[in-house]
């Protein structure tokens, strides 16, 4: 089998003739393919995996169809070329032969990607996974999701093993490391979606428990700007709906327990004449309680006597006591952001202001309803809510999710090194203005008994 060099000096490649170079390279890709043929095949992947590297956008373009083609020859062997320049090749080549798996595998039929050919993919994934960057673990999560062999419920069990695998779960959390941190956070990311009721969610609940909640405070991230403690929390939220029989639940809920009482304070103490004895008044940081409270409230489910017979009577009133108090700041912010939004509608709410209230007010609602629940006697764990950045789910009839643009002819550009944070967008309220003082406010009567 001839090497590229080779090719191109029998299509009479001069060095000097740079003009003609760019056309006789593309009619060598051209060709390329009719080179293909039995124990060829694989060779003829691997030259062409390696000219993906070309920032020539016509010459980009033409690579990938020739991929494709001989794609629908022989996917295996085309496979075999692809894996080994992943494993071995160059960084630029890497880079753009994962990228082209990501975007271009599901363009494929089905008589071509078969389960054989799935199997394929996913024994050389697994070598792959072995060393990643963020990034391209993102990109082999998205390419092993897509394969309908991993659709059934033993499927996405493999794909939430691989993750678990991949955050090294096995290993003692290290909140000072900001690399160990961010693997968990972009693993964990790839593995929410994975999870239902039939794929739980577990192991990863009780990492978090054990590991993550009890160093909260500590952890360090990368990413710039990022509330990474209630990155954490949200995660631990998603989770918790899935969360199957736990080994050590009494000990995890009391954990998750603890971690809910820090952030939500006693009333500060009154003087004799019924004023603020000069204390401050807590802050009240509604975006944090809500995923605790969200995720205690899941957990408990299956200890539901948790709170009447595994605290004692002093602990299970100082935490009422605790619950009254933010129940009646969260009545008079409901109250405050309910007459702010009054009346408005349409591009009224679409301004950023309001869409921060809106949201508020789902996080509050949210907190309300799972309140009410734990003042029932005894606590009730019935109640659902959504989680106020989770999106209403409207699925219609015959609607399939949009397909990202896999049709340009230009080669992608080099991305900057460092991690990666997924595209979902994740909304954090802005402590200083609606998870501030709620001074100066009417106390109402108690939800107790309600």
């Amino acid at each position: 089998m001839p090497t590229v060099e080779e090719l191109y000096r029998n299509y009479g490649i001069l060095a000097d003739a740079t003009e003609q170079v760019a056309q006789i390279r593309r009619q060598a890709i051209k060709e390329l393919p009719q080179f293909a043929t039995g124990e060829n095949l694989p060779r003829v992947a691997d030259i062409l995996t390696q000219l993906l590297q070309t920032d020539d956008s016509a010459e980009f373009n033409l690579v990938n169809n020739a991929l494709l083609s001989i794609f629908k020859m022989d996917a295996k062997g085309t496979l075999g070329g692809l894996f080994s320049q992943i494993l071995q090749g160059e960084d630029i080549v890497r880079e753009r032969a994962i990228k082209f798996l990501s975007t271009k595998l599901k363009t494929l039929p089905d008589e071509v990607l078969t389960k054989e050919v799935e199997e394929l993919i996913l024994t050389e994934s697994k070598k792959v996974l072995e060393d990643v960057t963020g990034e391209e673990f993102v990109l082999f999560m998205k390419i092993l999701s897509g394969l309908k062999s991993l659709q059934t419920v033993s499927g996405r069990q493999q794909l939430v093993e691989l993750v678990a695998e991949q955050a090294d779960l096995e290993q003692t959390f290290n909140p000072s490391d900001p690399d160990c941190v961010d693997r968990l956070l972009q693993c964990t990311r790839q593995a929410v979606p994975l999870f239902s009721k039939n794929v739980h969610s577990t192991r990863f609940v009780t990492y978090f428990c054990e590991q993550v909640l009890p160093n909260l405070s500590s952890l360090t991230t990368p990413v710039e700007g990022l509330d990474i403690q209630l990155e954490v929390l949200k995660l631990l939220a998603e989770m918790s709906s899935f969360c199957g029989d736990m080994e050590k639940l009494e000990t995890n809920l009391r954990k998750l327990f603890d971690k809910l009482l820090e952030y939500m304070p006693l009333p500060p103490e009154e003087a004799e004449n019924g004023e603020n004895a000069g204390n401050e008044e807590p802050k009240l940081q509604f975006s944090y309680v809500e995923c605790l409270l969200y995720s205690f409230h899941q957990l408990g489910r299956k200890l539901p006597d948790f709170l009447t017979a595994k605290l004692n009577a002093e602990k299970l009133k100082d935490f009422k006591i605790r619950l009254q108090y933010f129940a009646r700041g969260l009545q008079v912010y409901i109250r405050q952001l309910r007459l702010a939004l009054q009346g408005k509608t349409g591009e009224a709410l679409k301004t950023e202001e309001n869409k921060i209230k809106v949201v508020a007010l789902k996080i509050t609602n949210n907190i309300n309803v799972l309140i009410k629940d734990l003042f029932h006697i005894p606590p009730s764990y019935k109640s659902t809510v959504t989680l106020s950045w989770k999106p209403v789910q409207k699925v219609e009839i015959g609607q399939k999710r949009a397909n990202e643009d896999t049709t340009s002819g230009s080669p992608p550009k080099k991305s900057p090194a460092g991690p990666k944070r997924d595209a979902r967008q994740i909304y954090n309220p802005p402590s200083g203005k609606y998870s501030s003082n709620l001074s100066n406010f009417n106390y109402e009567r108690s939800l107790q008994g309600k």
